[in-house]
């Protein structure tokens, strides 16, 4: 069997442009093209060849057609910087993950949806009317990437050739995505799951994202949900100090930046106090890291207590399921990277992680 979307996912994820995938492979372009329009099947040697140098098992390209991402229902940060390739391989990279994920439902019982959506509130307002939605009151967020999925977010991580897209999210199938570059600090990496949060909230299926205008809004959501109004303002932060602005952000687990840029958007700084702030914080090395930080990065509990099951009860290795998946092992550990302690060692097997408890679906 050959399934043509899946070769077009292959080669879009690779980033080969026909030209390139003819030359890794030695099959003309004019044939590759006939391939992915079913226009003409490739005999076993080709499927072989063309597997090869995308790096893929033969059998990936044999499966039932995956659910792709759509590009008009997804939100990318920056789409204007992006590039053609870039943005198909970040798609077809999502594409994986969400088959990885249908597996994983077809399995385990995981968390049912519970994300409210505003389209048509500020995004101050739905901030808030979610925090209280999820029992968050003014506290700080304990864990972000945790709290999401708790509420029904299914979390991947960016392949490492995707790393110059900081996250993006979408919804497919009424189950919502968010993807995360787990490179980045532990205070970026709560920014951008709160960031994401806010595109599925304001720009939901109602109210497809588009442009600079919906980057502002999941950021000032983000900045609301992370540091909402009462309990910054009880902080007393009024013209505030480098010193004490340092000293506060570790409370919301923020960067220095995004609680400078709160204090000001709550007029809590002057233009002036919130200008000389944020050129002091650059000078220190703020604007791209969080010098002397503690915050350690979020992780996955889901994709612990998958993992987790896998190996007992189940006695399932890291390369079954790859193979489950019609990957290699290197591809999928690239989709739970920096979210579960799981890293491939020599022989091709993922150091253990913890083992919590986890409901198997009935018959699974």
């Amino acid at each position: 069997m050959f399934t043509p979307e899946r070769l077009v996912v292959a080669r879009k994820r690779r980033r080969m442009t026909l030209a390139e995938l003819a030359q890794r492979s030695g099959v003309s372009a004019q044939s590759i093209t006939a391939f992915e329009n079913h226009r003409k099947v490739p005999s076993p040697e080709t499927i072989s060849s063309l597997a090869s140098a995308l790096h893929y098992p033969v059998s990936f390209f044999g499966a039932p057609a995956p659910a792709q991402l759509q590009l008009d229902a997804v939100s990318f940060r920056a789409p204007s910087k992006m590039t053609a390739a870039e943005r198909d391989s970040a798609l077809s990279s999502g594409t994986v993950a969400v088959a990885l994920n249908e597996w994983m439902e077809g399995l385990f019982k995981l968390p049912s949806v519970n994300v409210p959506t505003y389209p048509h509130l500020t995004p101050e307002a739905a901030a808030e009317q979610v925090r209280a939605a999820w029992g968050l009151g003014e506290a700080p967020v304990p864990n972000a990437l945790h709290l999401i999925e708790s509420n029904g977010v299914r979390v991947f991580s960016l392949p490492s050739d995707c790393l110059d897209i900081d996250a993006f999210s979408t919804i497919k199938y009424g189950t919502p995505y968010v993807f995360l570059n787990t490179r980045k600090t532990g205070e970026r990496g709560r920014f951008d799951v709160a960031h994401e949060l806010g595109h599925l909230v304001l720009h939901c299926e109602h109210r497809i994202p588009h442009g600079r205008d919906s980057e502002g809004e999941a950021n000032d959501f983000a900045s609301a949900f992370l540091m909402p109004r009462a309990g910054v303002v009880a902080q007393r932060l009024h013209n505030a100090s480098i010193d004490r602005i340092l000293s506060a952000k570790r409370k919301w687990g923020v960067s220095a930046m995004a609680l400078t840029y709160r204090l000001r958007k709550l007029g809590l700084l002057s233009e002036w106090r919130y200008n000389q702030t944020v050129k002091e914080l650059a000078r220190r090395g703020y604007r791209r890291a969080e010098p002397d930080s503690s915050l350690v990065r979020e992780s996955s509990q889901l994709l612990v207590k998958v993992f987790g099951a896998l190996r007992k009860p189940l006695n399932m290795t890291f390369s079954e399921l790859a193979e489950e998946l019609n990957i290699y092992p290197d591809e999928l550990n690239e989709y739970v990277f920096g979210l579960a302690p799981i890293g491939i060692q020599s022989g091709g097997e993922p150091s253990a992680p913890a083992r919590p408890k986890l409901k198997l679906v009935s018959g699974g």
